[in-house]
């Protein structure tokens, strides 16, 4: 898809159910959950992933993994938008029984291609599905969205040793680089930089891109989907909070819903394009 403008339209709608949604469920992360929103929309609606909401078990389907389960607000919303379920379930959100948990839980959503929330653990199963599809002669990407922070996790580099020694290519790491982390600035808790050049001593393709900024998601995840020679990294620069003016670039809103005051402001905001 080349139309931005539709692109940016949904993502609005998105960042309005995921505010919505935390604020009924009066828990949750919505700093991580609104820096994400525009990586999680290039690939469902910018032509870049292959699924069927109808036949969500579809065997041929490309897999998402968010690593960074504790964003799965956005990726519920992405899939209500694109016809897993009915959008009134994103109410339920955390909710006791709601197959809409606090992380993401492939046993009880359509859609959801692998239980996360530890962080680390999510890459590892990543690289596991890009295994088996090279084992089944299958011919389906494995989208990843990490944390910069979890990048922090030993785990991580563990998996990308793997992803480059078997010479994935069918595995697309996308990292959410926010620069913020529950604690703090990711660069004071444990510094990752610089990160590209890491990448690219782990064997990985590397791309560093403005992550809000959809020609450059869509020309870059196109890209990296014809790449038949190793693993590629996407080091998506983003803003915590993207949308919502006082929950930009603000650490408190981590792991904070918006207030019944403070969703009034952000839905007017979002309207209003400010």
């Amino acid at each position: 898809m080349e139309d931005f403008a539709e692109l940016e339209r949904i993502a609005k709608e998105i960042r309005k159910d995921v505010l919505i949604m935390l604020n009924k469920a009066k828990s949750g992360h919505s700093g991580g959950s609104l820096s994400v929103v525009d990586v999680l929309v290039a690939l469902y609606f910018g032509g870049i992933m292959n699924y069927d909401p109808k036949n969500p078990a579809w065997e041929d389907r490309d897999r998402l993994v968010l690593s960074k389960g504790h964003a799965c607000p956005t990726l519920y919303a992405t899939l209500a938008k694109a016809g897993f379920f009915e959008r009134d379930l994103l109410w339920t959100l955390r909710k006791l029984g709601s197959p809409l948990q606090g992380h993401p839980d492939a046993k009880k959503l359509p859609g959801i291609d692998a239980s996360t929330g530890s962080l680390g653990n999510g890459i590892t199963q990543a690289v596991g599905m890009a295994l088996a599809a090279r084992v089944l002669k299958k011919r389906y990407k494995v989208f990843c969205i990490m944390g910069d922070g979890e990048l922090q996790e030993g785990i991580t580099w563990e998996a990308f040793m793997a992803a480059s020694h078997y010479k994935l290519s069918n595995l697309i790491v996308i990292v959410d680089f926010n620069g913020l982390q529950i604690d703090g600035r990711v660069m004071d808790i444990m510094n990752i930089s610089p990160l590209k050049e890491k990448f690219e001593a782990f064997g990985f393709r590397t791309y560093e891109i403005g992550g809000h900024v959809y020609k450059n998601l869509i020309d870059t995840l196109t890209t990296a989907k014809r790449n038949v020679v190793s693993p590629t990294a996407v080091i998506a620069r983003t803003v915590k909070g993207y949308g919502v003016s006082f929950m930009a670039n603000r650490v408190e809103y981590h792991g904070v819903p918006p207030t019944d005051q403070e969703l009034e402001r952000a839905l007017k905001e979002l309207d209003n394009g400010v």
